[in-house]
């Protein structure tokens, strides 16, 4: 659904800009756009690798682990079909603690073995499974403490005080992951009790 908005953004731009007889317009918001990527990606790089790094450290040194260990009463009670020492479990931890970190890039591929480790306890069936619907919301709206990626793009364009967010940050994300465990509880419910 998405790719066909942004295609019909596109075309909508060009129509509007060929219509004005501007089409020129649209070759340079193309290249200018294309440019602020790469330099934009380019300088999150560094960034990026070093809170990945500091991960893998922590992973080495067992404090995933310890990470794990630590939340085991919150995931139990927010995944209470999966198994104890399951790896879903692990790779939900690691998911969630990048996005702590502000770092959802690096969460992506955490979130991808989670879900494929929740698919095997849903026994692949073609439906959801209620774990996998929690850790969809609890990825999708969880805290943040340190919203690395913007405090560098922040940093990048000059902010005086590029730290200024993280506040605001805090308090929006607690809220979102708030409500979206509410949610999902709540219409857990209601579909168990229709279910019966």
């Amino acid at each position: 659904m998405v790719n066909y908005i942004w295609l019909g953004m596109i075309v909508m731009s060009i129509v509007v800009a060929g219509a004005q007889g501007n089409i020129e317009v649209i070759t340079k918001a193309a290249f200018e756009g294309a440019d602020t990527a790469v330099e934009v990606s380019l300088s999150l790089i560094a960034i990026m690798t070093f809170w990945l790094g500091i991960m893998k450290l922590a992973e080495a040194a067992g404090l995933v682990k310890a990470l794990a260990r630590l939340v085991q009463p919150v995931t139990a009670f927010l995944f209470p079909s999966i198994p104890r020492n399951h790896p879903a479990l692990g790779a939900i931890v690691m998911n969630l603690s990048a996005n702590v970190l502000g770092l959802s890039n690096a969460a992506t591929p955490m979130g991808l073995i989670a879900m494929q480790e929740l698919q095997k306890l849903n026994g692949n069936s073609r439906t959801a499974s209620e774990a996998m619907c929690t850790f969809l919301a609890l990825n999708t709206s969880c805290l943040t403490l340190i919203p690395t990626t913007i405090i560098g793009i922040r940093l990048m364009y000059g902010s005086q005080d590029p730290t200024a967010i993280v506040g605001t940050t805090i308090f929006a994300t607690a809220c979102g992951m708030t409500v979206a465990i509410i949610a999902d509880r709540t219409f857990r419910r209601i579909y168990n009790w229709r279910r019966s």
